[in-house]
């Protein structure tokens, strides 16, 4: 019984660091929000983590911020780095327990099994993919001609999202036909390129909109201003981090998606 309650003591004692937004809203959804001490910059939900000090972004961390934040565990995503750096946090004995940040369903479960058993709740972790499991079959959408376009800006130049990427993952779950589907990954996008994609939906970012200027120059734009998603204001701006986390709330983003097909 001593053993039992040891380890419980442990657990709720532990001090967790997040390298990855998904992974950070993994453990707030596991009600273990407590136990983070530190985050990446990419953690931008829940409000919670915002006032969490910060490691910098999870592909290039601060070792040093890493450390002064004492960890017993560092949750981070694949893509968190650099390598070297991840190495070192294991050779000074911090516990490093790396995920998978594929977007797709495989991919979630493994991040919720992983960060769930990492913070020793296990059934808490099965409970919790279960429930989404439940909503994400019940909110996905058959295959339809409804072609959309996702736009990306992190500089003010529009940039598309193609195949390989976590918006196109959500466009396929919404049953949308993707414009971009035969590039990989993101790209440029020239106002001739846009004006030739014609799509009958937009899908775009908080941050992409703040990028370009707001949602009326983004509109106006040449080749994007006579598209039917234009003209029928069928348009959507999500959080970024909702849209493309692939995370535990990814029930909401879809609610959010299906209400393209209904305007």
């Amino acid at each position: 019984l001593l053993a039992i309650f040891s380890s419980f003591s442990l657990a709720a004692e532990m001090r967790v660091v997040s390298l990855g937004g998904p992974l950070t809203e993994i453990v707030y959804a596991l009600n273990a929000g407590h136990r983070l001490v530190a985050v990446d910059q990419s953690s931008t939900y829940p409000a919670a983590a915002a006032v969490l000090p910060k490691v910098g972004y999870y592909r290039q961390f601060s070792l040093e911020g890493v450390l002064a934040a004492k960890p017993d565990l560092i949750l981070a995503s694949d893509q968190a780095g650099p390598p070297e750096a991840l190495d070192q946090l294991r050779r000074m004995g911090r516990r490093v327990v790396v995920l998978p940040s594929g977007a797709d369903m495989a991919s979630l479960e493994k991040r919720i099994h992983g960060v769930a058993d990492a913070l020793d709740l296990a059934n808490d972790g099965q409970a919790m993919l279960s429930k989404l499991q439940q909503q994400v079959k019940a909110l996905s959408q058959k295959p339809s001609n409804t072609k959309a376009l996702m736009l990306m800006s992190r500089t003010g130049e529009p940039e598309g999202a193609g195949k390989n990427t976590s918006a196109d993952a959500m466009m396929t779950l919404a049953g949308m036909s993707n414009v971009l589907a035969t590039q990989q990954g993101y790209k440029p996008l020239s106002q001739e390129s846009i004006a030739a994609l014609r799509p009958d939906v937009l899908i775009t970012t908080q941050r992409s909109v703040q990028s370009m200027g707001g949602i009326a120059k983004l509109l106006a734009t040449p080749g994007l201003a006579q598209s039917p998603a234009a003209k029928n204001k069928r348009v959507l701006v999500m959080d970024d981090l909702l849209l493309l986390g692939f995370g535990p709330r990814l029930p909401e983003a879809l609610r959010e998606l299906n209400t393209l097909s209904r305007k």
